[in-house]
């Protein structure tokens, strides 16, 4: 059943969409109709990233109100390669490498999406190999390349920038893959009535490829949509950490912990346009649900709240419990009895600075070692002053030796230099 509130109205609130093609035809036919609609992934990683997470809550936005959603795959299109607005040509990877990340990415995008065969609009994930592999380059030209003229393609924007460099340019492989994207549009169209495709803002002109090739085929009007792309108050593209480190959906590459303190961390300028964008409350309501007078006690728990319901959406209510625990000890004064070893993982993963031992030593040596201490003089001083702690207790003993008491799961310790400054010690004993 449609949901009886307008998804776009939903969405426009929330300034989700960048651009739209036949935007008003589009609210008409979703106020009546229940929506097919689609967003493709290349497989050129093993994991989606945050920049990632607008065109997938989309998804599941339309699915919530009562629409369905289909996952596509781009298992052919991968080996291409996209050159929307990208300087140069990609990298062109093993077909080996492209499989295994078409595995990840399916694993991935369905835990996101309810795919059970008890509701109507179950989700779809298909892969764009399952017809490319069956259509010969004579077909394809004859079917598909002669709609579309050599200056309609040209003129898109991603092309022209390319074309504009002499050094790089632009192969006719990467000039067709915006042919490659309409095809997916069309069979899409005609295989499930897809009426819908939405994308990142770079998008926008192999979209329209897609719209132009449905209306020469079968003289049909069908839409487009593209997210906003997502910036920070800067003016910088949202995705990385400070440091240029890629946040990513997969847990093994950035820990649930890592993803949550990046939420933790963003400006205070970007927290109510945050969580507009990524969670269901309306930009009307926020003020209502964090009304606290003290502006800097509101800031936090916007955070807090934003954090808690990214890591629940994308890592589950088991990661988000061990963050908790975590953070409840690292920041809270939280006993370190309730650290379990899963939390431990996280942390050695990525979540704080570690270091690896292979034999007990003393704990001067070890603080010099960690890093948290720049000469054994400075490491006593630090010690007999009390601000060494060892897994959450001072330690004031200057020469302590440590041993395998100090072993939480037989493999850890933390020390921590004042209040925040910790160090994770695995021990390969």
């Amino acid at each position: 059943m449609v949901n009886k509130i307008n998804i776009m109205d939903f969405l426009e609130k929330k300034n989700f969409f960048s651009q739209i093609f036949n935007k008003l035809d589009l609210y008409k036919y979703i106020q009546n109709n229940r929506i097919f609609l689609y967003c493709g992934f290349d497989p050129t990683n093993s994991s989606l990233h945050i920049g990632h997470l607008l065109p997938i809550l989309c998804l599941k936005y339309f699915q919530n109100f009562g629409h369905t959603p289909i996952i596509l795959i781009g298992g052919a299109t991968s080996i291409v390669g996209d050159p929307s607005f990208k300087e140069r040509e990609r990298k062109k990877n093993s077909l080996d490498f492209l499989k295994f990340n078409q595995i990840c990415l399916e694993k991935q995008l369905l835990f996101f999406f309810d795919d059970s065969n008890h509701i109507k609009n179950k989700a779809l994930i298909l892969n764009n190999y399952s017809w490319f592999q069956d259509i010969s380059i004579l077909s394809f030209l004859r079917k598909i390349g002669i709609h579309f003229s050599i200056n309609y393609m040209i003129h898109k924007k991603s092309v022209k920038k390319r074309l504009l460099k002499e050094k790089t340019g632009m192969s006719f492989t990467e000039f067709s893959y915006s042919l490659m994207q309409a095809y997916d549009f069309s069979i899409l169209y005609k295989r499930y009535g897809v009426k819908l495709q939405i994308g990142g803002s770079d998008q926008w002109g192999n979209i329209l490829s897609g719209i132009h090739l449905i209306k020469k085929l079968y003289n049909d009007e069908v839409f487009g949509a593209t997210n906003s792309l997502l910036t920070d108050t800067s003016g910088k593209k949202f995705g990385k950490t400070e440091k240029g480190t890629t946040i990513w959906l997969d847990p093994k590459r950035t820990s649930p912990y890592k993803f949550y303190q990046f939420w933790i961390n963003i400006s205070d300028q970007d927290i109510n346009n945050f969580i507009t964008l990524f969670t269901p409350i309306d930009i009307n309501m926020i003020d209502i649900k964090f009304c606290d007078t003290n502006y800097k006690t509101n800031i936090i728990n916007k955070k807090i709240f934003l954090a808690d319901f990214l890591t629940h959406f994308v890592h589950g209510q088991h990661a988000l419990t061990s963050v908790k625990r975590i953070i409840n000890f690292l920041f809270k004064g939280g006993p370190i009895q309730n650290i379990k070893e899963e939390d431990f993982i996280q942390l050695l993963q990525d979540g704080i600075p570690s270091i690896v031992c292979k034999n007990f030593l003393d704990l001067p040596h070890l603080l010099v070692l960690s890093s948290l201490s720049v000469s054994l003089n400075q490491a006593r001083n630090m010690i007999v002053s009390g601000a060494i702690c060892i897994n959450g207790a001072v330690q004031n003993q200057k020469n302590y030796f440590f041993s395998s008491s100090d072993l939480l799961h037989n493999k850890y310790t933390l020390l921590c230099r004042g209040k925040k400054n910790y160090v994770l010690v695995f021990w390969k004993i």
